[in-house]
């Protein structure tokens, strides 16, 4: 009896851009990255949400004689990084890498993409000019103005507004823009931003704005009352209570100083 033919392909291989983040390492050691990792996040797990990572290691101040990669994953992956590749990786530490299950990539492997198993379209060389026939000028009444030129229109990021108040144990993430929270947050709720946070109601669990490293990032609140604020990493808890002079009021947070060096600055809002 003669086997029945298949209907369609089992398997298909397809070209796609695939979005990643960027994780560059100036250090291997595990724990030291826990420690920044904490500093950074305020300790705070599932902070990605399961992105994919590639491992940058361009800016390693000196390579080590070998890398704890088990250690390294598990604790991306406690924050919800998923790592699938490294690149500029010493030579030394490219097999442990493949051994870990990492892919290796080269450093300009990221740089553009095109289908998979599509060859490589050279540019040709462009025909010879065709001598074209000099333009006949109208009379000065006929020439019209020339049109004004089209403004680019700005790319404007996303905001997510959020009408209801949110309860401890809750958390919003507001991916690549601004969060505006209108009935305010419970103590044990989180809110993260990768743009500005707008509070328009108690401020009182965790604020989290800049979280892909915008300095420029600020969180408003019209009832200043947080757990934790943390903005690009640089973050301040409240064990010891609220100052006086924002506690309950109107106040923003920013950062002010250096690119080397930032302080948190937590000042009141005037009133009208």
């Amino acid at each position: 009896m003669a086997e029945p033919s298949l209907q369609g392909k089992l398997i298909e291989f397809k070209g796609a851009t695939l979005g990643v983040m960027i994780a560059s390492l100036r250090d291997t050691d595990a724990v030291r990255l826990a420690d920044g990792l904490h500093m950074m996040l305020g300790g705070m797990p599932d902070f990605f949400a399961g992105e994919p990572a590639i491992l940058d290691f361009a800016q390693l101040a000196s390579a080590p004689e070998r890398v704890d990669w088990t250690a390294i994953l598990s604790l991306l992956r406690r924050y919800q990084v998923q790592p699938i590749g490294v690149r500029r990786l010493p030579e030394h530490l490219v097999e442990g890498a493949r051994r870990a299950g990492l892919a290796v990539l080269s450093g300009d492997e990221l740089s553009g993409e095109r289908p998979l198993g599509a060859p490589q379209v050279m540019p040709q060389t462009p025909p010879p000019p065709v001598a074209a026939p000099a333009p006949v000028e109208p009379p000065p009444a006929a020439v019209a103005p020339a049109p004004a030129p089209e403004l680019e229109q700005a790319a404007v990021a996303p905001t997510l507004i959020v009408d209801r108040p949110l309860r401890s144990g809750q958390q919003v993430y507001a991916k690549g823009g601004d969060l505006v929270l209108l009935a305010g947050m419970s103590p044990g709720s989180e809110i993260i931003a990768d743009g500005s946070i707008h509070c328009y109601g108690p401020l009182r669990g965790r604020a989290l704005a800049g979280a892909r490293g915008d300095t420029s990032a600020r969180i408003f609140s019209t009832n200043f009352g947080p757990e934790l604020v943390s903005i690009a990493g640089v973050y301040r808890t409240f064990e010891r209570g609220i100052p006086q002079s924002v506690g309950g009021r109107s106040a923003q947070v920013r950062l002010t100083g250096t690119d080397n060096l930032h302080t948190l600055e937590i000042i009141a809002l005037q009133s009208s």
